[in-house]
């Protein structure tokens, strides 16, 4: 394979790279756990948090552990939401690409 060869894969490779980037900033998932949501991008970016009145209960009565392990529960479930996405998606890809048999 020539010089121009080795040009043509390395543009082909960097198109695929960018439509895999493409992929993963569109994917979005929100989990919702006892009244906290949480919007999370296949980047690992928070795209939102929300917070209900009764959630807050929990905070308001002094219980400040219980409320943070709910936070924890609720951003460690979009996380794995996200991921389970993006494995899907990562699959669909190379499948199309035809990598997958």
């Amino acid at each position: 394979m020539g010089l121009i060869g080795n040009i043509k894969q390395m543009m082909q490779m960097r198109a695929e790279t960018k439509r895999i980037q493409d992929r993963v900033n569109s994917i979005e998932e929100t989990y919702e756990n006892a009244g906290v949501g949480v919007r999370i991008r296949g980047d690992m970016t928070v795209m939102s948090i929300s917070i209900s009145p009764d959630a807050c209960e929990e905070l308001k009565n002094g219980k400040t552990s219980r409320f943070e392990t709910l936070l924890v529960n609720t951003f460690n479930g979009a996380i794995s939401r996200v991921k389970k996405t993006m494995q899907e998606e990562m699959r669909k890809m190379m499948m199309e690409s035809g990598q997958m048999g």
